[in-house]
């Protein structure tokens, strides 16, 4: 974390299947998605290259994930936009709000994290990704 402060995120169902599945393929690192060298995690270019393998790289990049989620949850999600901010582990600008707004709005953001899931999952397939009919968005 940037802001080096403690971030709990929520994680839904299909995210704790991921890691798990993760943490069978490595089960000797301290790492989850360990990177190629010895104790070392993954590169922050990993995710970038894998848009580009897949032909994205001038459709979309991983910040723009970021963006996509915060637009789902004003457009669609319609959350209040303090819980979208605390997802994306934003800090509230104002010195003197931030000071009296001590939450982290948790159990509202499993119930985000839980639609986000939801939304992702049942989200139309991508099509025309080097042929490929099965790409999620």
């Amino acid at each position: 974390m940037k802001a080096k402060c403690i971030h709990i995120v929520p994680l839904s169902s299909r995210c704790l299947e991921i890691l798990k599945h993760a943490r069978a393929m490595y089960p000797s690192s301290d790492l989850i998605f360990p990177g190629t060298k010895q104790a070392s995690a993954l590169s922050d270019m990993t995710f970038t290259k894998v848009l580009r393998d897949i032909g994205y790289a001038d459709k979309a990049t991983p910040h723009g994930m970021r963006s996509a989620f915060k637009i789902w949850c004003a457009e669609v999600a319609k959350v209040r936009d303090e819980v979208s901010e605390a997802a994306l582990a934003h800090a509230i600008p104002q010195k003197v709000r931030a000071a009296y707004l001590r939450t982290d709005f948790l159990e509202e953001r499993k119930a985000l994290m839980s639609a986000w899931e939801k939304y992702c999952m049942t989200a139309a397939p991508v099509t025309g990704v080097r042929g490929r009919k099965d790409a999620a968005a």
